[in-house]
């Protein structure tokens, strides 16, 4: 037996084990559904939302701010923060956060920690996990009362596809095995990205998707979906609703375990077949999102990107991606 067909079956064998780790914790989260079935399922709508909570208010024309399928898409003036958080404050809630420093990426997660104290979920009870190779070098940020930090190890990884797309796993493990039990909402946070404004309980909902900021005015067949029919990533250029961010992500404890579950089953089926998509981790996001419709559509003020011009729709930026030399910061970028 030749290398190249050792590897192809220790390859084959993870992805068995995977998908038997997966599917046996399936059961912890209501109905169970095989997530490779489900990332088949044509896309539906949503049924209508809800009574709008007190704060919520359509408040613009300028801007899409409901979908076809009835979610909102929360832009500045589409709420009124104050009296949405003063809503939540009595349901005694706790947001998870996930941020991954790894490898060059250890040198934003001071910022991005010194923002988040600042703008995110203030006065609500919030958990910090980062993520790192470099425990040791995790900075020591103040944080208030109600708020706390959890840094996990994990392993060093020469590729940065492999970083994203190990993430996914990662959360899904967390949810299983720690948040269940107390915590109420997680959002999955770029590290090289820092805060400049409220992001607060305008943003909870089951499945919050992000709108990116680089294609949020453009039309779908300019989406840069993952087009080849042979990848679990794949969107065929008829569909497609937003394209979504994947610096920024977020819902209930259930439905972001099976959307991790879900792409990180489809990562290791595409490893199988010898391909990543085309934008790794971003690409499984738009692919589900799109058959799984978000509940909370948030605006480009959630995952801006700093080399961009503030466009005059856009009347604030709350959470914003940093300028950076990425032929620097990852060795392997292509």
């Amino acid at each position: 037996m030749n290398l190249s067909k050792i590897k192809t079956g220790i390859v084959i064998l993870l992805f068995v084990l995977l998908i038997g780790l997966l599917y046996s914790s399936g059961w912890k989260y209501g109905r169970f559904m095989d997530p490779v079935e489900r990332s088949q399922i044509l896309p539906t709508n949503r049924p209508p939302p809800m009574t709008p909570l007190p704060g919520e208010a359509p408040g613009r024309t300028d801007v899409l701010t409901m979908t076809t399928w009835s979610a909102p898409v929360v832009w500045e003036g589409t709420f009124d923060p104050v009296l949405l958080d003063s809503h939540y404050q009595t349901k005694n809630l706790t947001i998870a956060a996930t941020v991954f420093a790894q490898g060059k990426y250890i040198r934003f997660l001071k910022r991005f920690l010194e923002t988040m104290e600042q703008h995110f979920f203030i006065g609500f009870n919030v958990h910090v996990f980062v993520y790192t190779d470099q425990p040791n070098e995790v900075p020591q940020v103040k944080m208030s009362s109600g708020r706390q930090r959890t840094v996990k190890t994990v392993h060093t990884l020469n590729r940065w596809q492999e970083i994203t797309s190990s993430r996914m796993f990662l959360v899904q493990a967390l949810i299983e095995e720690e948040l269940h039990d107390y915590a109420d909402f997680i959002f999955c946070l770029d590290v090289d990205s820092e805060f400049h404004g409220h992001w607060g309980t305008e943003s909870l909902g089951e499945l919050v998707g992000v709108l990116h900021p680089g294609y949020y005015k453009t039309d779908r067949s300019g989406f840069p979906y993952e087009r080849r029919p042979i990848s679990k990533a794949y969107i065929a250029p008829e569909d497609g609703d937003f394209y979504y961010a994947m610096g920024a992500f977020g819902g209930n404890l259930q439905q972001v375990h099976q959307l991790t579950q879900n792409c990180s089953i489809n990562f290791w089926d595409d490893a199988t077949k010898g391909i990543e998509a085309a934008w790794q981790e971003e690409s499984h996001i738009n692919r589900y999102m799109w058959i799984n419709k978000p509940s909370k559509v948030l605006s480009p003020e959630y995952q801006w990107q700093d080399f961009k011009a503030q466009d005059p729709e856009v009347h604030i930026i709350r959470f914003s991606g940093i300028v950076k030399n990425y032929a620097e910061i990852r060795p392997n970028w292509v």
